[in-house]
């Protein structure tokens, strides 16, 4: 398929003069005949173009030296060049498909200035923009078109750019449309995620999804219209075969369970209020978030470790994933959403587990909440200790509390071992300036809920013994015995791993399943709906509205 095939309409006609005419400066219209052509000769004194390629890349360090290092020789406008124009304009072209901002490298832009190019100086500007919309592209094709930490502060991601001229290098050392297309990631899941935009804008270009069910909830049994209404979505969606039933029947009971599954929903095949309402949601919301998790896809476009720790917030889940397979899965609670326990984003590296922990409890938490109850009354929480400076336990009777603001507080607080302990009986720690972990609770009723976000930040465990058997696993053929002889003891105990473990602690509303189907999830923390207006601020443009 040529470029003139991929180019938006009204692109085809300036790509056209470029591509079929070889439009650069110094051209010449050949005689009149079947097809037009232009060709041109390269001048032989490059002054002018050295000296428009300088003014123009004088505003980008990278590009400027590259030029420089090379003698200013044209990467774009000289003779035999014209699989490079070709292949980047046909990536340029093709930008909208991985929900990226086309008018950021604007294609448009490049083609009339081509058009225009009738001097050096005007062949040297072309270059540089050439070169400058390649290296936009590759950064926002492999690491993505924001910055997520200022779009999100808690997204503490440490995306890992690549080197702008070792890209320029590579590309240049390379057949062009092959480098292009390596750039994107290279998982299973973003080429999963690319596709079901291109299935959803399909849909929402077609009307949707068809009627939306008008019923608060429905069971199985049921008749009547707003039934009709949940076969035929189902059927839309692909959960179900076309049917004929006009009854909440066995096949439309499956149905739901599976829909229930992908959405992260209690899969009893009830269509309560809250399955109706995922059910209700157009393609165009789909959509959204599925280019949303494919700009997180690109965030993360870095080697996850053979063996890592996958807890996504949004899925409520912390699973331990070996060579792409799913090992172990627990619930998790995450932390609440209020501004000061919201859970992070990061990735870093799990090297060991804390068996009968202590709970050092953290500063914010002993000033905002435990010094108010104690002005109140001095022996409130009585489970916790009151520590100096010096580590030593202060009696109660001894402090004033009344005397101190949290800002003055000179004490701190700590739950020592015990099967109350806030964190449960082990803890699993990745070192990081934030003081998130992984833990074990003594509550355990919040593990039956839908929605689990409910903590102070921290990752709550619904497995935790079985989480610290699994990671064993690896390095004792024993892993219950051993866990279980420090547990024993009732004192605090270290046991490192002897492979440190990747850990991702992502937030992604929309990822594939196993089966390659896309499963959904709500937006807890409303990143995901942030993330879209900057995206769409940046230039990203998709289909209307559709229900």
């Amino acid at each position: 398929m040529t470029i003139f095939n991929t180019l938006q309409p009204e692109l085809r006609r300036g790509a056209k003069a470029i591509l079929l005419a070889t439009v650069l400066c110094g051209g010449a219209v050949a005689s009149a005949g079947a097809e037009t052509k232009i060709s041109f000769s390269v001048a032989k004194e490059y002054g002018a173009f050295s000296q428009s390629v300088a003014a123009a890349a004088s505003d980008d360090k990278d590009i400027a030296a590259f030029y420089r290092d090379s003698g200013y020789a044209p990467i774009w406008t000289g003779e035999g060049q014209e699989a490079r124009r070709s292949a980047l304009l046909n990536a340029l072209a093709g930008a909208g498909a991985h929900g990226l901002p086309v008018k950021r490298y604007d294609p448009a832009q490049l083609i009339a200035a081509a058009r225009n190019a009738h001097t050096e100086g005007d062949r040297g500007r072309l270059d540089v923009m050439m070169t400058r919309a390649l290296l936009d592209y590759a950064h926002d094709v492999q690491t993505g078109a924001l910055t997520p930490g200022k779009v999100i502060p808690l997204i503490k991601r440490d995306v890992q750019l690549r080197d702008r001229r070792k890209n320029l290098e590579a590309f240049l050392a390379a057949e062009p449309v092959a480098f292009l297309k390596s750039l994107p990631p290279r998982t299973q899941a973003y080429a999963q995620l690319m596709r079901a935009k291109f299935e959803l804008e399909q849909r929402v270009a077609a009307g949707g999804w068809g009627e939306k069910v008008s019923a608060t909830s429905l069971k199985p049994g049921a008749t009547g219209p707003a039934v009709l209404q949940l076969r035929d979505r189902l059927v839309a969606l692909r959960y179900l075969p076309r049917s004929a039933t006009a009854s909440y029947d066995g096949s439309i009971q499956k149905a739901v369970q599976a829909f229930q599954t992908d959405m992260g929903l209690e899969a009893n095949g009830v269509a309560n209020e809250t399955t109706i309402e995922q059910l209700n949601i157009g393609p165009q919301e789909r959509l959204e978030a599925v280019v949303v998790a494919m700009e997180r896809e690109r965030w993360m476009n870095i080697a996850r470790g053979p063996r890592h720790i996958w807890v996504n917030l949004t899925d409520f889940t912390a699973k331990i994933v070996d060579h792409g397979r799913v090992t172990f899965t627990t619930r998790s609670v995450i932390g609440a959403n209020t501004s000061d326990r919201q859970t992070p984003e990061f990735s870093d590296e799990m090297e060991y587990m804390v068996i009968n922990p202590s709970w050092n409890v953290p500063r914010s938490i002993t000033t905002k909440e435990y010094l108010p109850m104690m002005q109140r009354n001095p022996n409130a929480a009585g489970h916790l200790k009151i520590v100096d400076s010096r580590g030593r336990v202060v009696p109660r009777s001894a402090i004033n509390f009344a005397a101190y603001s949290a800002r003055s507080f000179p004490y701190s607080m700590r739950q020592p071992p015990s099967d109350g302990n806030a964190l449960g009986l082990v803890k699993f720690i990745f070192p990081n300036q934030y003081n998130i972990y992984l833990h074990d609770t003594p509550s355990k009723s919040l593990f039956a809920r839908e929605v689990r976000a409910f903590s102070h930040g921290c990752i709550r465990l619904s497995d935790p013994m079985d989480f610290a058997y699994a990671l064993l696993a690896a390095q004792t053929d024993d892993p219950v015995g051993l866990f279980k002889s420090h547990l024993a003891t009732g004192q605090e105990s270290t046991v490192m791993l002897d492979v440190p473990l990747p850990v991702h602690l992502v937030y992604f509303t929309a990822y594939p399943s196993n089966t390659g189907r896309i499963e959904y999830r709500r937006d807890v923390y409303g990143r995901d709906a942030a993330i879209f207006r900057a995206l769409t601020d940046a230039g990203v443009a998709l289909g209307q509205h559709q229900g």
